[in-house]
């Protein structure tokens, strides 16, 4: 019996994982969406979620196993933060066919309270 090569799959998700902490650190290359109940949060409250969202690389094996850093959970004061990272197609019909792609891939960071969830 030959070894698996991982090789395809590891480049695949270095990519993935590059594109998604570059959306999720500087809310660029995708789109970023606020649910509502984070939309309604106090401007202190949103802009200290917003900034912990922006630095979270609290990143292990049990809450991000694929290594692709797509979802995450924090708290802010009392409140309970998740954000997921989706991969659509480039027209958003669809779910991409190959999220390591940027050119074939539109990222969505949605931010919502737990409850939202």
């Amino acid at each position: 019996m030959t070894p698996r090569d991982d090789r395809p799959h590891q480049t695949a998700s270095a990519r993935i994982r590059a594109l998604n902490d570059r959306l999720r650190t500087t809310f660029a290359g995708g789109q970023v969406l606020l649910t509502r109940g984070i939309s309604d949060l106090p401007t202190e409250t949103l802009t200290r979620v917003l900034a912990a969202v922006r630095a979270f690389d609290a990143f292990n094996t049990d809450n991000d196993p694929w290594g692709e850093h797509d979802m995450g959970a924090l708290d802010i004061g009392d409140n309970r933060v998740f954000f997921k990272i989706d991969y659509l197609s480039a027209t958003s019909d669809m779910a991409s066919d190959d999220p390591a792609d940027a050119t074939q891939t539109r990222r969505v960071l949605t931010i919502m309270l737990a409850e939202e969830y």
